[in-house]
């Protein structure tokens, strides 16, 4: 334990006031504005008449009022840059300011996709320096970047492998999916029309190379695996997967949500995968989990390129192009060129850290994640007590006699200022509690995050099963919330 009595001292409640609704709140007459009639003369010409109210049943409030109310709310909120947010598989990492600050650079923010292409140059060449760079981070030949999130990289690349197998004539209707993958992986395999089947993991928690030989028939277009996988184990035997996959005909799509386990030393196309998804909202650090929009792009090898979606980039003698006549691509998957200011975020972040910057950065995510897996191996259960890759899953095993589960330990985090880390996932692990820390905290934060799960563990069961205690709202029946949401603020 640490020497500083204050390192995991419950988290203060603070000033959280209760606040009301804003139409609870004001009075007649009130306003935040000031507009003269000279400015608003003549307005209800402009509309048609069935158009035009008297009024809007809208709060009337001061400037101070607003500003204060919405100040007020934002605080009840946890984020990354108020606090650790070990969200196993998510890479909640803390996101440089810097990355803010290039995208919103008049000459990017002030431009728009149907502006002739002589004036969006200096957008075109971040687009083809992105995809460049991700194509050699990832040992892919072509990338596209106009996949809106992880999801949709998906999606495109299992397009890409139905329409690779069917340009050669061939009716592959079958996706091999370890049992440990994430749940968007069938769901992007059955939005393709591909039969998905179940491949179990052995009890390494990896994917044995005779459950796969067993499976990979004619029939199967491809295996798509994530590498570290959802259990932040590397897989040993990737090189073997790919070779019996290839040898019957078949594709490797790797799910690269874990990509913060690799970026900078080892290469996935270097191991036999055909595509791959990035995430760079996760690895390449752009605020994500309702703090912005995503982006997933896609890598593949030289004979998938000509399936990418179009337009792609193209720099030539006269600068760089959008190019639309690719005959076997499957068409464009996002209008226009993706979400461009994410796609800023992440180049930002790749020329400020440079190669060696990235590779650090993957070197000391697994270091910490290793760092918690051995500090608290002996207060949780760990169902695979091996090196991890950037994330390690414990469960409530040894908390369970006592009556505590999984989902009492993560509320009872909340009490000591932590945000809970993703639980109950991956679905193979009973009562998972799957922790990411990310090469953005210091040891001092993780020490903190330790000495909280420790104190839990020896707390009085009642305690952490009523927990938390000191936030604002206190347990909350989430069943009903998800299954009778109330959307609609009362009637005054």
């Amino acid at each position: 334990m640490s020497e500083r009595p204050d390192l995991c001292s419950e988290a203060s409640s603070g000033l959280l006031f209760r606040e009301p609704l804003i139409f609870e709140m004001g009075a007649e007459g009130r306003t935040a504005v000031q507009v003269s009639p000279e400015e608003v003369e003549g307005w209800r010409e402009l509309l048609p008449p069935g158009y035009v109210r008297e009024s809007l049943p809208l709060p009337e409030l001061t400037e101070p009022e607003v500003v204060r109310h919405y100040t007020r709310l934002s605080q009840w909120n946890f984020c990354v840059d108020s606090g650790f947010y070990p969200l196993g598989s998510c890479t909640m990492k803390y996101s440089p300011k810097v990355n803010d600050l290039v995208a919103s650079l008049e000459g990017f923010t002030g431009i728009h996709p149907y502006q002739p292409l002589q004036w969006i140059q200096g957008a075109l060449c971040v687009i083809y320096e992105l995809e460049e760079m991700l194509a050699e981070i990832t040992g892919m030949d072509a990338v596209t970047l106009q996949p809106a999130a992880g999801a949709q990289g998906e999606l495109t690349g299992m397009l890409i492998v139905k329409a690779y197998h069917e340009h050669r004539g061939e009716k592959r209707r079958k996706v091999l999916i370890p049992d440990s993958a994430h749940g968007t992986n069938p769901a992007s395999c059955a939005l393709c029309g591909f039969e998905v089947i179940q491949v179990p993991s052995d009890t390494r928690g990896l994917l044995a190379p005779e459950a796969l030989e067993t499976r990979m028939t004619p029939e199967v277009a491809a295996l798509m695996l994530t590498n570290p996988n959802t259990l932040g184990l590397f897989e040993e035997d990737i090189l073997e997967l790919t070779r019996i996959v290839h040898d019957k005909g078949g594709l490797v799509y790797c799910d690269g949500a874990n990509l913060n386990a690799l970026g900078g030393v080892a290469r996935l196309g270097d191991m036999g995968v055909d595509l791959v998804h990035m995430n760079l909202h996760k690895t390449f650090s752009t605020p994500h989990g309702g703090g912005g929009p995503g982006a997933g792009p896609l890598g593949v090898k030289a004979h998938l390129a000509p399936f990418l979606p179009a337009p792609r980039v193209e720099k030539g003698p006269n600068g760089f192009a959008l190019r639309e006549d690719y005959p076997l691509s499957i068409g464009r998957v996002k209008a226009f060129y993706g979400h461009f200011a994410v796609l800023v975020r992440a180049y930002t972040y790749l020329l400020s850290n440079g190669p060696q910057g990235i590779r650090e950065a993957t070197e000391t995510a697994v270091l910490n994640a290793n760092y918690l897996r051995v500090r608290l191996r002996d207060v949780y259960h760990l169902p695979y007590d091996r090196i991890c890759k950037h994330e390690c899953v414990f469960t409530d095993r040894n908390q369970a006699p006592k009556g505590i589960r999984t989902l009492d330990i993560a509320k009872r985090l909340m009490d000591y200022g932590f945000h809970p880390p993703t639980i109950y996932f991956p679905l193979i692990v009973k009562g998972a509690l799957m922790v990411e820390p990310t090469e953005t905290e210091t040891k001092e934060t993780l020490d903190r995050f330790i000495e909280a799960m420790k104190r839990i563990a020896q707390e009085e069961p009642e305690v952490v099963r009523s927990a938390p205690h000191t936030t604002f709202l206190a347990r909350l029946d989430e069943v009903s919330a998800a299954r009778r949401p109330v959307l609609v603020a009362p009637t005054p």
